[in-house]
């Protein structure tokens, strides 16, 4: 089988071209999976890890347990890094568990860790803060994407701005981290508040929590958009797993400036 498609295999193998050790046949054969492979109806992009740092996902809703079993151990084959399924279905868990046995199934968000990274604390830390239990589905996908990408999480909950006094205690753990993840819903004030009481990015995600007006998220949405504290980036509803490659991307970003 080839060798996972990043940076340093590829290097690896040029060098090998370059040295005379590796034919360039067999180099040939190494990348035949390049820049993709086709799984059934999927076309696995195995290059995006080489392209963004980073390896296809698998996203759950549409797919047949058998689909997202065999999409999921072409991509665990190849990769390098972390390998996620999101928004799973037990069922679909069970057919990447027979594929994949050492994959980790979280149920309440339905997110698939079929491989992880190695922790890199050097990355730095990011705070995850959720607003109310409820919300805790979304902030999980997100804390557990960063950890199997090799992130350190500091995970915060229920400290919705119902009780500031709750989210002003942790105030100073969460200036502590590079970069915060805000996981709310109903109106989704928590974010403009943690803007305006720390130096660090903010990503805010919006989550379907809350009652009619609340539109299944979207004011949560159009106030975190709207929030008047500068250094809020928004995700999209309920997008728990975006967040966290936005936060790390930002950290990679920072640590090749240092």
């Amino acid at each position: 089988m080839a060798p996972p498609v990043d940076d340093r295999n590829l290097a690896e193998l040029l060098d090998r071209v370059a040295s005379g050790t590796t034919s360039a046949d067999e180099a040939l054969d190494a990348l035949r999976s390049l820049p993709g492979e086709l799984v059934g109806d999927a076309l696995v992009d195995h290059h995006r890890e080489l392209r963004t740092g980073e390896a296809e996902a698998v996203f759950g809703p549409g797919k047949t347990p058998r689909q997202v079993g065999e999409i999921t151990a072409a991509l665990v084959a190849r990769a390098s890094g972390a390998v996620f399924v999101t928004r799973a279905s037990e069922e679909q868990a069970r057919a990447v568990s027979e594929a994949i046995p050492r994959a980790v199934f979280h149920p309440r968000s339905g997110l698939i860790v079929a491989k992880a990274s190695a922790p890199d604390p050097s990355l730095g830390t990011v705070a995850v803060i959720s607003a109310g239990t409820s919300d805790l589905p979304v902030a999980e996908e997100a804390a557990e994407t960063l950890a199997a990408l090799g992130v350190p999480v500091a995970r915060i909950a229920d400290v919705g701005v119902a009780g500031l006094q709750r989210v002003l205690a942790r105030r100073d753990e969460i200036e502590a981290a590079e970069c915060a993840i805000v996981v709310a819903g109903m109106e989704g004030a928590l974010a403009s508040v943690l803007a305006g009481l720390i130096s660090k990015p903010v990503i805010a995600v919006p989550t379907s929590v809350g009652y009619g007006a609340s539109f299944e998220g979207l004011a949560a949405l159009l106030g975190m958009l709207s929030s008047c504290a500068p250094g809020i980036s928004v995700v999209n509803i309920d997008n728990g797993f975006g967040s966290a490659h936005v936060a790390r991307r930002i950290l990679r970003a920072g640590r090749r400036d240092d």
